[in-house]
């Protein structure tokens, strides 16, 4: 199992959340198997997201779709997301 670990700063949680929560059926067609939103207690929209994935592979066709960077544009993504993708051991 992989998962894909996302951070960046949105200009409006409350915004940026509706977009995500629709984006919810996209997920689950591209292998998303489970998933987490954390808040930074010091910062309400400094995000992390986790997506998990049964592959490395499936995790990086992902962050790739066109779909997903639209989405992040439209719920405020602001500058360039920290990415990373890990093992669970």
């Amino acid at each position: 199992m992989t998962t894909l670990f996302v951070r960046h700063e949105v200009s409006d949680y409350a915004t940026w959340r509706k977009t995500y929560d629709a984006f919810d059926q996209v997920q689950k067609a591209n292998g998303v198997t489970a998933q987490a939103v954390y808040r930074a207690t010091d910062n309400p929209n400094d995000i992390t997201v986790t997506h998990e994935f049964a592959t490395l592979e499936a995790a990086q066709a992902f962050g790739k779709l066109e779909e997903l960077k639209t989405a992040m544009r439209n719920g405020g993504v602001l500058g360039t997301p920290t990415v990373w993708f890990a093992n669970k051991t």
